[in-house]
This record gives structure tokens, C-alpha cells and sequence, in this order.
């Protein structure tokens, strides 16, 4: 029989990641913070980070020693225009929808709290071709984050990424464990269905292999 801990006051949410969704898991007897795309987010002990990928990518990033890390969710590969980006408003979002963005935004936010570059720890999941009669934009997301690793001397430890289903991911970035659902139910629907619609609403704005310590669940 699982025991479960009694629910503690959430702790508090650092600056510029108030609008992330978190709720407390009874189950697993702690916090879940739950991303969607465009967004990222940093956590540490008794928190975990999830989320929902189909052709987007999230990379999960964290030093260990500090026991502090961060997922991201992004869409595309690339946006190549500049603005003055914001903690306020909705300007963090729309630029962390594309994976050069969403890289730097993760990485250097976890050096402003502390983590050393040389120690992170990467992992990265996603990119599945989910969008039927369309580019696949999975293998384009899968390539592009290789590359920007690769280009930032920094090793891709564990992965999960290609093939034609969703995953769920979930993240303990205290101590790097990653747990992978891959979704083949009527779930997978919906998922596709957000996928074109988020697609929709960028064009309107503007204008198989597993490693490390990744455990697959049913």
C-alpha cells in the first residue's frame, strides 16, 4: 500500500514562471509542474516538470551537483528576428516557441541560478512525425537540436526522440531520472489537433534509440 505524504504549501515559484500550471501529485507525493509549448520552466527538489510532446522537442537540462534543473517545449528549430525580450506579458512565449530561443533561454537562466556550463547534463526528447501529409517538422526539430548541442560542446547523455508516436515525458531534475510514456490511445488525437492549431497561430504571428537513465512506462 503507498503512503502518502501529507500536501505542503508549494514552494515558491521563482520570477517569470508564475503562469506555468502546477499541481500536487498524491501518487508520487510531489509537486508537478506542467509545461506547454512555448514555455519552460527551472525547479529543484520535491518538484517534478512534464509535459506533452508530439513533433516538438523538449531538452531537459540540469547540473547535478546543484540539483537543479529545467525542460523546455519548442516547435520549430529557428526564429531569426530580434525583440526585446521580457519577463512581462506573453514576449518570453512567443519567442521560446522556437528551438534556438527556447535553448538559450534555458541555459542561461540555469547559470543565473547558479549551475556551472561545464557540469550540465543534457536530455532531450520529442520530435515524432504526428502531423500526417504535412513537413515533418519532428525530424527538422530531432536535427536542429543535435546541431546547436554539438556547435555548444555539450553531449547529449540520454534521448528519446523520432517515430510516429506522442510521449509523455516527465522530469525529476534533482536527480535526472526521466520517465517516457509513449501515447497510442485516442489522447493522441488531441494532441495532434493542438499541434495544428499552435502551427495556425504562429503563421498568423508571424505574418528511436533510449539511454541513461530513461524509463519507458505503460
Amino acid at each position: 500500500m503507498l503512503s502518502h505524504k501529507k500536501k505542503p504549501a508549494p514552494k515558491r515559484v521563482s520570477v517569470g514562471f508564475e503562469h506555468v500550471k502546477r499541481f500536487w501529485d498524491p501518487k508520487h507525493s510531489c509537486f508537478v509542474a506542467k509545461i506547454l509549448p512555448g514555455e519552460f520552466y527551472i525547479s529543484g527538489k520535491d518538484e517534478v516538470i512534464s509535459t506533452v510532446l508530439g513533433s516538438c522537442i523538449s531538452a531537459c537540462i540540469r547540473d547535478p551537483v546543484l540539483g537543479l534543473g529545467g525542460m523546455n517545449h519548442f516547435m520549430l528549430p529557428h526564429h531569426g528576428g530580434h525583440s526585446n525580450v521580457s519577463w512581462e506579458g506573453s514576449t518570453i512565449s512567443s519567442e521560446t516557441r522556437y528551438g534556438n530561443w527556447a535553448m538559450e533561454y534555458l541555459i542561461n537562466e540555469l547559470l543565473k541560478l547558479g549551475a556551472v556550463r561545464e557540469r550540465l547534463e543534457v536530455k532531450v526528447f520529442g520530435g515524432g512525425q504526428v502531423l500526417a501529409n504535412m513537413t515533418d517538422i519532428g525530424s527538422r526539430n530531432i536535427q536542429f537540436v543535435k546541431d546547436y548541442l554539438y556547435n555548444e560542446g555539450m553531449e547529449i547523455v540520454s534521448q528519446d526522440m523520432g517515430g510516429q508516436l506522442p510521449r509523455k515525458v516527465v522530469y525529476h531534475p534533482d536527480t535526472g531520472k526521466v520517465l517516457v510514456k509513449k501515447i497510442r490511445k485516442t489522447s493522441n488525437d488531441t494532441i495532434v489537433a493542438r499541434e495544428k492549431d499552435y502551427m495556425r497561430r504562429i503563421d498568423t504571428d508571424i505574418g528511436d534509440t533510449s539511454a541513461g537513465s530513461i524509463e519507458l512506462f505503460d
